[in-house]
């Protein structure tokens, strides 16, 4: 279970008990709190991770009921290894990440969605939610983790960011987002256990 896994191999083997949703106004002094990691996201974490979409520039608010279903259906479902949420918690949620098996594959994923809070970027925080994302995958056996965006030019440091994890451009789809925005599929080998 996906959910037992990451509550003992990223709570420090300590008992997970959710805290409140706060967001720390100047992430800067985050990484000096006691308690910050990467744990399980909770239903709790909703209001807090719908408000990190929008500050992260991943969604607009009057799409948010898409994102609002997905953690809904995941916490609705019985616990299961084909999907993974996962969040960087410094007294409240900074940073999320979002993994699920690719269908029809054998041991392929798609990081579907990561985000860090604006003021905590360039700290790293997404590579470590990254990395945390590909120990739990290679626990599992998979092979190949994908990731893509847009080839618009704002999202440069994106595919940067992407580059410096050990991704390569695998392909390029044109327009396919709208006229203009390419989209740009990402590929990383995990390692075979």
């Amino acid at each position: 279970m996906a959910l037992q896994y990451l509550t003992s191999q990223f709570a420090g083997k300590a008992e997970f008990r959710p805290t409140g949703i706060v967001f720390i106004d100047d992430c800067r002094h985050a990484g000096r709190i006691q308690g910050k990691m990467i744990r399980p996201t909770t239903p709790e974490d909703t209001p807090a991770l719908l408000d990190l979409a929008v500050v992260a520039g991943l969604f607009e608010r009057d799409q948010l009921d898409f994102l609002r279903g997905m953690l809904a259906d995941y916490f609705a479902d019985e616990p299961n290894d084909n999907r993974l949420w996962i969040t960087d918690d410094a007294h409240g949620p900074v940073g999320v990440a979002y993994v699920e098996a690719e269908r029809l594959t054998e041991g392929t994923w798609n990081l579907q969605m990561i985000a860090i809070q604006p003021d905590c970027q360039r700290q790293g925080r997404g590579a470590k939610l990254v990395r945390h994302v590909e120990q739990f995958l290679a626990a599992r056996g998979a092979r190949v983790l994908i990731v893509e965006t847009s080839g618009l030019p704002n999202f440069e440091s994106t595919r940067e960011f992407y580059g410096k994890c050990g991704f390569n451009e695998e392909a390029r789809i044109r327009e396919f987002y709208k006229a203009g925005d390419d989209k740009i599929i990402f590929r990383k080998a995990l390692p075979v256990r």
